[in-house]
């Protein structure tokens, strides 16, 4: 049924949960997954050379939070035998990010975590997974936290 899984990952444990299990549904039909790692850019203003030293310290610390949040899916696609591809991207909208990186690699099916929130902390923070689930072309499987 599902050929291609993408999977946003943010390194948080309810993302690998939802790695976890888009693993074991690609693993049971056959399909592959593909990791994004969204960046939101570094608000780089161009002036003095301490924005350029903010600007390369951010990148490095994002680049190696998205190759650690990347390296965990790749290794649990690994465990269970399903092919991986990954990939960090720079948005200023992550939700945009990840529908563009399902569009682009023809994405069959998005497994994302969702942190549950509720209320005014929901209005508040919004949510990147309401975003996705509003917005996008194909299903959207919403992995909640274990109570």
């Amino acid at each position: 049924m599902f050929q291609k899984i993408l999977v946003p990952v943010d390194g948080s444990q309810l993302s690998h949960a939802a790695g976890v299990f888009a693993a074991d549904l690609a693993k049971q039909h056959g399909a592959q997954i593909v990791g994004v790692y969204v960046i939101d850019p570094f608000p780089y203003i161009g002036i003095g050379d301490a924005s350029a030293v903010g600007l390369q310290a951010y990148l490095a610390e994002a680049q190696a939070a998205a190759g650690k949040a990347l390296d965990d899916l790749r290794q649990v696609c690994v465990e269970r035998g399903v092919p991986f591809s990954g990939d960090t991207i720079e948005r200023n909208v992550t939700y945009e990010g990840i529908l563009e990186t399902a569009d682009a690699e023809g994405c069959d099916l998005i497994v994302m975590g969702s942190h549950g929130r509720k209320g005014v902390q929901a209005l508040i923070l919004g949510s990147v997974a309401q975003k996705v689930l509003t917005h996008a072309k194909v299903p959207v499987l919403i992995v909640k936290p274990q109570a």
